[in-house]
């Protein structure tokens, strides 16, 4: 029986928990996620693991936030003013919206902290700085 390895394309259920239980994503439901694995069209962790599993396998894992979003890094928390926002906007804690870095690159800002005139945002990924725990069935090789 053939084994996932790098360079396949793969269908995969999943269901994606915090620490706390809580799920994040899921599958579940719906069509199975399908990628090609070392394609980087999924976090690191989660390629390594569905390496070496058969059709029908399934596995718990828990991804560290290195082989997940990374690191929360500070230096992508930005201070702001609500002059630099639109006229009748009114910036909220959780809010996100999507501008572009300096050399065109798309980047999601989700505001944290609202304080007078002051706004603080995190370009960082939502998830950066969390472990992840999966529950992986291999449901397919594609090739």
């Amino acid at each position: 029986m053939s084994v996932a390895a790098e360079g396949n394309k793969v269908k995969v259920h999943y269901t994606g928990t915090f620490d706390d239980g809580e799920t994040f994503d899921s599958s579940q439901g719906q069509d199975p996620l399908e990628f090609e694995v070392g394609g980087g069209q999924v976090i690191p962790g989660f390629e390594q693991a569905v390496v070496g599993m058969k059709v029908g396998e399934s596995k718990k894992v828990r991804i560290s936030e290195t082989d997940a979003y990374g690191s929360h890094n500070p230096e992508m928390v930005i201070e702001s003013s609500l002059a630099q926002f639109e006229e009748g906007m009114t910036p909220e804690v959780g809010q996100q919206f999507q501008t572009e870095m300096e050399d065109g690159q798309p980047v999601l800002l989700t505001i944290v902290e609202v304080d007078g005139d002051k706004v603080i945002m995190d370009a960082n990924h939502p998830m950066a700085g969390k472990d992840l725990n999966f529950e992986i069935e291999l449901v397919e090789i594609a090739g």
